[in-house]
């Protein structure tokens, strides 16, 4: 009997092990000659990426393992009772699709963006678990997407804004790479997307700061206060990022994940105002505050980057935290309202126009 218990255990380790080293969902490592750039860069110091100010990222031992019971206990209402049912569109509405910006949300921080006769992704994490094991998370609220990778027809960009694995996919990033003509990452991040089978030549890597033009938009990498890393040695190898998406006529800002800080008024102030901004809205707790925006924060955060709009994201799709699966939009509603900010809060699939903003449904989650 003991034999047997050792035999498993050692047989649970050894799978462990190769797990770690040899599955592809763990992504790539940068190469001497990438890694000898980032010393250049203000945020990159003693061979980490590193937040303004230092802000420290670590979880205590303590409450590392309060996070984890939270996880794991059950939480009413913490996922919907019904699975999300979400709006359509098909390739060939997005093929055919006129010249008025508009965006599809697939819930999480996930995006299709046309403008300017341009198709973009945006944390393009269409998989069904936000792990790199269908066992080690929970399923996504909808069975459904608004259209199947399969059938998104061919992309001009995609925007990265780290590597955690509900805003980067290995499964999605394989059906989608052959598609797309271009990936924008933060420093250190394509290296993931080369391991994955991405041509470097396809790979556009940007530090805080940066811009690149692609014809008639510019595209800005921006701050966020936050952290990477995709496996248990990788922590802090590549960068995070917001972005900047800016046409001749409209100016959008994606906040990425990010805890409360400076960087927003920052951004406000040398680039704004935004006619929309897509700002984080969940999985926050107050173990770790520094790399989460509770809900009166993102609203905050969106008076600080001067948005005419805000949208709320980073909810709706997985429970990554302990909240219910409302309190986002719920909590931030109420103080958008209260600081006399407009706000959106479309159903997954529905499309944005940004000259108009009208929501079918606007308190869709309570039916």
């Amino acid at each position: 009997m003991i034999a047997l218990l050792i035999g498993t255990i050692a047989l649970v380790v050894i799978a462990g092990f190769l797990f770690l080293h040899f599955s592809p969902e763990f992504g790539g490592k940068a190469s001497e000659k990438q890694r000898a750039l980032y010393p250049k860069s203000e945020h990159f110091k003693e061979g980490k990426f590193i937040n303004n100010g230092d802000v420290n990222m670590e979880l205590s031992g303590g409450d590392m393992l309060k996070a984890i019971k939270g996880m794991i206990r059950p939480i009413p209402h913490s996922v919907p009772d019904e699975n999300i049912e979400t709006l359509k569109i098909d390739s060939l509405d997005i093929v055919q699709y006129g010249p008025k910006t508009r965006l599809v949300w697939f819930g999480h921080s996930s995006f299709l963006l046309q403008i300017s006769n341009k198709t973009i992704l945006i944390d393009p994490m269409f998989g069904n678990v936000p792990a790199p094991h269908p066992m080690l998370g929970t399923k996504r609220f909808s069975s459904e997407l608004p259209i199947a990778i399969e059938k998104i027809p061919s992309i001009d960009a995609v925007f990265i804004s780290h590597d955690h694995y509900d805003h980067l996919d290995y499964g999605s990033i394989q059906k989608l790479k052959d598609k797309v003509k271009t990936f924008y990452t933060p420093l250190g991040v394509g290296a993931h997307l080369e391991a994955w089978g991405v041509d470097q030549a396809n790979i556009v890597e940007l530090d805080w700061w940066e811009e690149v033009n692609f014809e008639d938009l510019t595209f800005r990498c921006t701050p966020a206060q936050h952290f990477s890393g995709r496996g248990i040695s990788d922590r802090a190898q590549t960068l995070w990022s917001s972005w900047i998406i800016q046409s001749p006529t409209e100016n959008l800002f994606f906040s990425g994940d990010s805890g409360y800080a400076s960087h927003f008024k920052e951004i406000g102030e040398k680039y704004g105002p935004f006619d929309l901004a897509l700002m984080e809205c969940g999985q926050y707790n107050e173990l770790w505050p520094t790399v989460h925006m509770f809900p009166e924060e993102t609203a905050m955060a969106g008076v600080d980057v001067k948005a005419k709009t805000i949208m709320p994201i980073h909810w709706g799709a997985f429970k990554l935290s302990h909240h219910t699966w409302t309190d986002p939009v719920e909590r931030v509603t109420k103080k958008a309202e209260a600081l006399g900010l407009g706000i959106i809060t479309p159903r997954i699939g529905e499309p944005i126009v940004l000259d108009s903003l009208i929501m079918s449904e606007p308190n869709w989650w309570q039916h």
